[in-house]
């Protein structure tokens, strides 16, 4: 049998009050004595009671509830960030309630409009083309407001992020300074800044070089793309440019399908084609022989996000929209990018 949830009206009867003094005990107000004040908050606990944290928002303004809008909650990226930011706001007392936008516009709009219904105190959230008027709106408003993993340019609105410009340059650098001189470039095909940074720092880095760009050698994978189909999108790729080196990858979903591509091709890794991936993942550390990877810093961005956050909820005169994050990655070197000069 489930126990029925204690309310106010309950704690009253229990401990001999009204509901007014209960009230006025729970929320920290109203002189009542040390003894009732005790005998109150012993009895809520005891009976687990647990406050309405939207019938509070209405009374007090202030529900104790952070909303968070990510790509996809159940990937391993926002997975991780989703871990540190609920820890984080845990400890300061709030709750987390969690949105996944899938890159839909319409679905990221819903899931703003859903936790203004329910009265949340902040928002972090993933940005994409299309959401501009929706968030600005939320800053106006007076609701503290911090991007993560992304942002728009031209808005003054507080961003934590990877430095996916120099993370990419890097990169590339790294393969020519290899040896790597035919670079192909493996994309989503969506208006992200993040993937249009790393576009740019992969453009920047041959220029550096004295490489000339080749378009053949970018390709643009359609984001709502199926497994089987976007291998054999990459196969063909891959088949299409057989002048083609090294490999870069700007997702972890892309650099996947890329191996499962290059195995079914019977390329061999790095002789025939070496790669990197943006974003580290598990099986780049078991898939022989290794693939080299930008490993994002996760925990820093979640934590400066949360904190960020935090203080402009707990301090509403601290001026967070100059904060403007790029955090540095690191390039795990591994055996998929060994030199060309000791292949």
């Amino acid at each position: 049998m489930i126990k029925r949830k204690i309310s106010i009206k309950d704690i009253a009867k229990l401990t001999g009050t009204s509901i007014t003094t209960v009230s006025f005990v729970l929320n920290g107000k109203g002189r009542i004595s040390k003894e009732i004040s005790q005998k109150i908050l012993e009895v809520a606990h005891n009976e687990g009671y647990e406050p309405n944290r939207m019938a509070v928002g209405l009374r007090t303004g202030v529900s104790k509830v952070i909303g968070l809008i990510v790509e996809t909650i159940g990937g391993p990226f926002f997975g991780a960030m989703a871990r540190v930011i609920e820890e984080v706001a845990e400890k300061a007392g709030y709750g987390v309630i969690y949105c996944s936008t899938n890159n839909n516009i319409q679905k990221g709009r819903d899931a703003i409009k859903m936790l203004q219904q329910q009265l949340v105190d902040g928002y972090i959230i993933t940005p994409m083309k299309g959401l501009e008027t929706e968030i600005q709106s939320l800053v106006e408003n007076g609701k503290p407001v911090v991007l993560i993993d992304g942002y728009f340019p031209g808005h003054d609105i507080p961003h934590v992020l990877v430095d996916n410009y120099n993370s990419t340059y890097m990169a590339i650098n790294f393969l020519i300074e290899s040896g790597y001189r035919n670079i192909g470039f493996v994309t989503a095909d969506l208006d992200l800044v993040q993937l249009q940074d790393r576009m740019q720092g992969y453009k920047d880095a041959l220029k550096a070089n004295d490489i000339t760009e080749k378009a053949k050698l970018i390709y643009k994978l359609p984001f709502d793309t199926e497994n089987k189909k976007a291998i054999a999108a990459i196969k063909t790729f891959i088949k299409q440019n057989p002048q083609m080196d090294a490999v870069f990858f700007t997702t972890n979903y892309l650099g996947i399908a890329g191996l499962q591509s290059i195995n079914e091709l019977n390329v061999n890794i790095p002789d025939d084609l070496a790669i990197i991936s943006f974003d580290d993942n598990e099986i780049f550390t078991l898939y022989p022989p290794g693939i080299t990877t930008i490993k994002q810093p996760t925990y820093e961005i979640a934590k400066s996000a949360i904190d960020v956050l935090l203080a402009q909820m707990t301090n509403d005169k601290y001026d967070i929209s100059t904060i403007k994050l790029q955090i540095p990655a690191q390039l795990i070197e591994r055996g998929s990018t060994i030199a060309k000069s000791t292949v």
